[in-house]
């Protein structure tokens, strides 16, 4: 019994030899997959939400290790009517006075209570033209209804310029994603500030990845007007002595 016991050891230690280094590269390659899996997903969500941005409305900051990315989430749009009908009716939107109503051109879009008008928007610096800025002096109004094809705001308002294209884009809530503390989160629902909240106050958040060991973004804008902008991501997670960095750009369309 001794003898097979002994027998048994040896074996079992040879045995346990040549898996050894097998069952170790197969946690490896299990855990840099889990790595990959979540920065990925974080990044497609970072870039699928970019393309409701508010055209104009994207900006980036940092305090000291943390990183925050903001923009205006639109759910909607279309077109004013700026000029009267064939027989002379139609509510057209004023630009000349304040004005309370006008007929959409088209589908109406839809909303459910909180959202916000904005007319031509070209962003932070770009005051009055600015989403952003503090009331009276921006280019959005909350909306109190819309129905039968025309858009009633909450109070009168003069947009500060027209559309050249005669559309209006309808704001839900800002959104921020931040990385601070090793973790990478998304807020929304929080009110509208002319200086970029970080972090954002109230609203809500979720968490959508740990184990952040760096991030970075970064909104550059192109052509002769500033049409094109390219958010560029970075996210590395790291656990147990294993990072993963991945690197994503999202193209956003700025045609207010």
């Amino acid at each position: 019994m001794i003898a097979v016991i002994a027998i048994t050891g040896i074996v079992a230690a040879a045995v346990a030899s040549f898996i050894r280094r097998p069952v170790e590269g197969y946690v490896d390659a299990a855990r840099r997959a889990e790595l990959t899996d979540i920065a990925d997903t974080a990044l497609r969500r970072i870039t699928r939400d970019l393309r409701t941005a508010l055209p104009n409305s994207i900006r980036v900051t940092s305090v000291g290790a943390s990183h925050y990315l903001e923009y205006l989430q639109v759910s909607g749009g279309g077109r004013y009517r700026a000029e009267p009908d064939s027989t002379g009716g139609g509510d057209t939107l004023d630009f000349t006075s304040a004005d309370s109503s006008f007929e959409v051109l088209g589908p109406a879009p839809s909303v459910t209570g909180g959202e916000f008008l904005v007319v031509y928007n070209l962003g932070p610096g770009a005051d009055p033209a600015n989403a952003y800025a503090d009331p009276p002096g921006n280019n959005r109004q909350a909306i109190a209804a819309i129905a039968g094809g025309v858009v009633t705001l909450s109070a009168p308002k003069l947009f500060p310029f027209a559309s050249p294209g005669r559309r209006f884009q309808i704001v839900q809530h800002p959104v921020t994603y931040a990385c601070e503390a090793g973790v990478l989160r998304r807020y929304w629902g929080y009110a509208i500030s002319a200086a970029q909240p970080t972090p954002p106050a109230g609203g809500s958040s979720a968490l959508l990845a740990t184990n952040v060991t760096d991030c970075s973004f970064s909104y550059a804008t192109g052509g002769a007007t500033g049409r094109t902008g390219v958010v560029s991501l970075t996210l590395e997670i790291g656990q147990s002595g294993e990072k993963v960095r991945l690197f994503q750009q999202a193209h956003v369309a700025n045609v207010p």
